[in-house]
């Protein structure tokens, strides 16, 4: 499991954008913009994940403050994470994990055996400074659970 000092798997993805579009993004060429906040998230138009999802939106000033950007990641289709985006308002870029390369890189996989369903992210959220190094780590097995949103705003305003 990646781990607060571990360098940062570098990963290049299909990414909505806010206004739409979809884009690659690569964290690597991310990080000269500043500090990144990565929210892994077990599937769009689930509750739980709309709850921190939408949370998240309400707080990305604070982060935006710290001098840190926020992506969600999941292994939703781009399709189907801007539809997301859409009915949510999320006014922050969604990845797009469907060849669960990032999860895997980021061993954040987690699978609901008893529904039939395999390869989904854990609940999850990595602090990664401009030097590619993971300044925040916190992980969740239980999906229903969501992150300490003011201990993720430090560690942001740490990064």
């Amino acid at each position: 499991m990646v781990r607060e000092g571990d360098a940062a798997p570098d990963f290049t993805a299909p990414m909505r954008t806010p206004d739409g579009n979809i884009t690659e993004f690569t964290l690597s060429s991310a990080l000269d913009d500043g500090p990144i906040v990565l929210a892994f998230f077990p599937g769009a138009f689930t509750s739980v994940c709309t709850g921190e999802m939408t949370t998240l939106r309400d707080r990305l000033d604070a982060l935006a403050d710290a001098g840190a950007s926020l992506y969600g990641v999941s292994i939703d289709s781009p399709f189907s994470l801007g539809e997301f985006a859409e009915q949510n308002e999320l006014n922050f870029p969604l990845v797009s994990d469907t060849n669960k390369d990032v999860i895997d890189a980021y061993d954040v996989v987690m699978d609901f055996a008893d529904l039939g369903i395999s390869g989904v992210a854990k609940r999850s959220v990595f602090v990664v400074d401009e030097d590619g190094t993971v300044t925040y780590s916190w992980v969740s097995d239980d999906p229903g659970v969501e992150p300490d949103y003011d201990e993720l705003e430090t560690a942001a305003a740490d990064a």
